[in-house]
């Protein structure tokens, strides 16, 4: 691995929440890779809604696809700019963790129910997973991740609980950064769901090439595909526009990060962490990326099958935390066994850790 200077190192890790004795087969950010793919929230992951709900259909991204996506994204940005791509793939294949069931419809269900008790965010959610939740080994509760690890999960943060988390907390209140790997992942989340919510919405009949047209980038290289072959069948033109879409902006974000990095010339990871983001798109693409999301908030996340989708989906949530609220004993004796939290947090838990067709199957049960 050609680490360069200002890369995160494993062997300088920060280390873990508990000691643990180095492995002789695998360096520290392989260790918390491989932990968080034998988690069971990450099996978990298969059953939720990336968009669109999981029994709508077996073609359509999930949070497990998702975050694979991403972790492939990651790993090849990093290999170009010289950061550690086990420590990419590990925060890329953690960062939804602790994503609820039904996507951000759930999520926002879930943080209207919470707003009286500290209220829910998924990225915080996420650490509280690898941290505290997760239950596999007899000597620590949770992962016992390496700090680099939980410091990208932790992609957002509100300062009322950052001031909670210690060091780990300390960036968002300081207004310092994290490391590049956490930088890096947290712009591959962007550019995946960004072109593969495109893809799934034209898959399920809501998006059209009329639409897509309507976004400058996707109109150029959809233009060229079409003169480079002729009669091209409707799936294969989107999966190679949507190819080199990403293709552009991926390259874009290469050349921009190297520059800056260049520019600003970090020697060691704590040099990166005192610089503002080193790992950015150009303005020109930036401003491509934001044309993609006001697309997909316009055509996609508002159509009315989706917007059907999130209103059961937030009725299910609330109906869920209703019923447990009413009697906390109605939540499984392993969610409260050894809990010191709150009856409504370890309900929150509880209800973010459901798959999709569990939560529906649960709603439906309880009339």
């Amino acid at each position: 691995m050609n680490l360069k200077p200002y890369a995160a190192d494993h062997l300088k890790s920060i280390g873990r929440l508990f000691k643990e004795n180095n492995s002789p087969l695998r360096n520290e950010f392989q260790r918390d890779r491989d932990r968080i793919i034998h988690s069971a929230s990450f099996r978990r992951l298969q059953y939720k809604t990336q968009v669109f709900v999981n029994h709508e259909g077996d073609m359509f991204r999930n949070r497990l696809t998702h975050s694979l996506e991403v972790a492939q994204i990651s790993r090849g940005i990093a290999r170009t700019l010289g950061c550690h791509e086990d420590l990419v793939e590990a925060i890329a294949l953690a960062h939804d963790l602790g994503h609820t069931p039904f996507g951000h419809a759930g999520q926002d269900a879930l943080n209207t129910c919470m707003k009286s008790y500290g209220g829910f965010e998924h990225n915080l959610q996420s650490l509280r997973v690898v941290d505290y939740l997760e239950s596999r080994y007899a000597d620590f509760r949770g992962l016992n991740l390496t700090f680099e690890t939980r410091e990208g999960i932790l992609k957002r943060c509100s300062k009322k609980n950052a001031s909670l988390l210690g060091v780990l907390g300390e960036r968002f209140l300081k207004n310092t950064s994290p490391s590049l790997e956490a930088q890096i992942v947290n712009l591959a989340d962007e550019i995946a769901y960004c072109h593969h919510d495109l893809d799934d919405g034209f898959r399920s009949n809501i998006l059209t090439f009329k639409d897509l047209n309507s976004i400058d980038l996707f109109a150029s290289v959809c233009h060229d595909v079409k003169m480079q072959h002729k009669n091209i069948e409707p799936e294969k033109l989107m999966n190679e526009s949507v190819r080199r879409m990403m293709h552009i902006i991926i390259n874009d974000l290469c050349e921009t990060s190297f520059a800056n990095i260049v520019k600003l010339q970090p020697k060691c990871i704590e040099d990166v962490r005192e610089q503002n983001l080193l790992i950015t798109f150009s303005s020109k693409t930036s401003a491509q990326i934001s044309k993609i999301k006001k697309f997909s908030r316009q055509y996609l996340y508002h159509h009315a099958k989706i917007y059907q989708m999130t209103v059961a989906a937030k009725q299910t949530v609330e109906k869920l935390f209703q019923y447990f609220v009413e009697d906390i004993s109605r939540v499984p004796f392993e969610f409260r066994k050894d809990m010191d939290d709150k009856p409504e947090r370890i309900i929150a838990d509880y209800i973010a850790g459901m798959t999709d067709r569990f939560a529906l199957k649960m709603a439906n049960d309880i009339g």
